[in-house]
């Protein structure tokens, strides 16, 4: 399949709500290039938090940061970039948030991406493997997410996905129910499944995220345990969960709390991740108004995770 790739280039303080608009258009999910970021790595002597391969080239980057997404080249792409090209009017100041576009294919995408990936630990027991390499001597004992990310987000690699997986860590500890809302390549749904949590139910609005999280836990033979569906936050959910896991954005957090504090069962966990800097008070407010109590806050490069808790008796 072809993909369009979005390339805006925007205001430090505009990020979050460019992202936002990106998602809501159907992008699964976004890269945000930060010049600013990169330089600041380059000058600390940390080219080890960039992919490597890929160090000499973000160092080089200069100017606003850049927010990239993707787009399926099918019917509903001329309406979405229409729409997209729209909202950016509406927020972005004249003369702001010049757009560039090009084709891709995921074949392209997958080969580029397998340069730069390789297996990694995370936490104290979770092992990122991609499909395509051997388990290697060193990494026995771990459990073993092995995943194929395509054209969907979520690797593994980003901090606020790692931030996501050690604080599963702390949450599972076998039996549970949990929601992974906006699930893309089904990383933390496996993760969870891998833990101990006996039912999954991993959603995300995008056909192609689905599709590619279906792979990635028929490849971890899990398919017993989770279920992978299209939905729209958590407008499907019928019952509520132990757990609810959602790495997205602030905004899409916001929305997302109302859904969480009505099904989050007493005692049950709610870890949100992709909380950019400076927004994560504006979410811990609102995580506390919402009934929640927040038990941890973990902050790491520009990124924030939280893990809160809902009062009452923890299910037995």
């Amino acid at each position: 399949m072809q993909y369009l790739e979005i390339s805006i280039s925007v205001p430090p303080e505009l990020v979050e709500e460019v992202a936002d608009i990106c998602i809501a258009c159907g992008s699964g999910g976004v890269s945000i290039e930060d010049p600013a970021l990169i330089q600041s790595y380059l000058a600390q002597g940390q080219p080890d938090t960039v992919a490597p391969g890929l160090y000499e080239q973000m160092a080089a980057l200069s100017g606003q940061p850049q927010v990239k997404a993707y787009l399926p080249c099918n019917a509903q792409l001329p309406e979405r970039l229409h729409h997209l090209r729209q909202s950016l009017a509406e927020l972005l100041p004249p003369g702001a948030g010049e757009v560039q576009v090009r084709e891709v294919a995921d074949s392209d995408w997958a080969r580029e991406w397998r340069k730069h990936y390789h297996a990694f630990p995370v936490g104290r027991r979770l092992l990122v493997k991609p499909a395509w390499e051997e388990l290697l001597p060193e990494h026995a004992g771990r459990l073993v997410l092995e995943l194929d990310p395509g054209m969907a987000f979520g690797c593994g690699t980003h901090a606020s996905t790692s931030m996501c997986l050690e604080l599963l860590e702390e949450v599972i500890k076998g039996g549970e129910t949990v929601y992974d809302v906006g699930t893309g390549s089904g990383i933390l749904a496996i993760a969870a499944a891998r833990l101990g949590a006996v039912q999954v139910v991993a959603c995300d609005l995008e056909q192609t995220a689905v599709q590619v999280a279906q792979e990635n836990v028929a490849r971890n033979r899990l398919a017993e345990k989770v279920q992978v569906r299209q939905g729209d936050l958590l407008s499907w959910a019928d019952r509520p969960a132990q757990v609810i896991v959602a790495n997205i954005v602030a905004g899409v957090i916001l929305a997302l709390l109302p859904q969480v504090g009505s099904l989050l069962l007493p005692g049950g966990h709610f870890i949100a991740s992709g909380i950019i800097e400076g927004r994560q008070m504006e979410v811990l407010q609102a995580v506390k108004e919402c009934g929640l109590a927040v038990h941890k806050l973990l902050g790491r490069e520009e990124w924030y995770a939280l893990w809160a808790v809902k009062p009452g008796k923890e299910w037995s």
